[in-house]
């Protein structure tokens, strides 16, 4: 199997066959955010059998940039994003993209691969508006390999227990500005994170993509260092895991466990 890092959230699985793809975002600037590292990605990154949705915030749920998914391409996400996020459902008729929602414990197959929605600890609302809200998700995908992609999270107690073993974990280590709220995981969480889940191997996302236009120069290190800082901490803190950091569009090829 092998994994793609587009940047911030998104990122290519290929394993049994399947390509599945993490919370679309394909767009140079998004309200306040600009892209400050890496290219937008190529038409191909669009090109997927299933695309995911972790949570409904718009950097996460993008109607625009699911809007370039290839058509057939089905969309599984939170229950309730259709009714939260009334746009979701024209986009996927224009589209011709299926679309299933899915609860913590619900499990689709696309292919060869089984995918299995598991809890997050954070705000799952489309932000700012209405009071409809829908639960903030994780992913773990079971093909040759089990791999989870966390999306948006904070630690929290029963993460191992609702993950399940698996052999890779993409974990979200930093944000989009200086500060990170409740519900997120920095490198050093992210480690924790690691270690509780006891993965073979761990690839970082959600940080080093976008930030906020005017705030170069407010604490840049937490643009730039929250890779590093989690290999650093994984390294203390799970010793036995590999960890990839990818650069904005390079791939890692993983075998899975014998």
């Amino acid at each position: 199997m092998e994994i793609t890092w587009w940047g911030h959230a998104t990122a290519t699985v290929r394993d049994s066959g399947v390509r599945v793809l993490t919370d679309p975002l394909f767009v140079r600037r998004l309200a306040h955010l600009r892209r400050r590292r890496g290219p937008v990605p190529p038409p191909d990154a669009a090109v997927a059998d299933v695309a995911l949705v972790s949570h409904l915030h718009a950097d996460h749920l993008h109607l625009g940039s699911l809007a370039r998914l290839w058509p057939g391409t089905r969309l599984i996400v939170p229950y309730g994003a259709g009714r939260a996020v009334p746009g979701l459902r024209r986009v996927a008729a224009a589209g011709d993209l299926p679309v299933t929602e899915v609860r913590p414990g619900d499990e689709v197959s696309v292919g060869d691969v089984r995918i299995r929605a598991v809890p997050a600890a954070h705000d799952g609302r489309r932000l700012p508006f209405g009071p409809h809200r829908a639960p903030a998700l994780g992913y773990v995908l079971h093909g040759e390999a089990t791999t989870y992609f966390a999306g948006d999270t904070g630690l929290f107690d029963a993460m191992a227990d609702a993950v399940g073993p698996c052999d890779v974990a993409l974990l979200p280590v930093g944000g989009w500005g200086p500060y990170l709220g409740h519900g997120h995981l920095d490198a050093g969480r992210a480690a924790e994170a690691l270690a509780r889940l006891g993965a073979r191997s761990a690839v970082p996302v959600h940080y080093g993509t976008y930030w906020p236009i005017g705030l170069d120069a407010v604490r840049p290190h937490e643009f730039h260092a929250p890779g590093d800082d989690f290999v650093r901490h994984a390294g203390r803190l799970a010793p036995d895991a590999s960890v990839h950091r990818l650069r904005h569009g390079e791939c890692v090829r993983l075998e899975p466990a014998r």
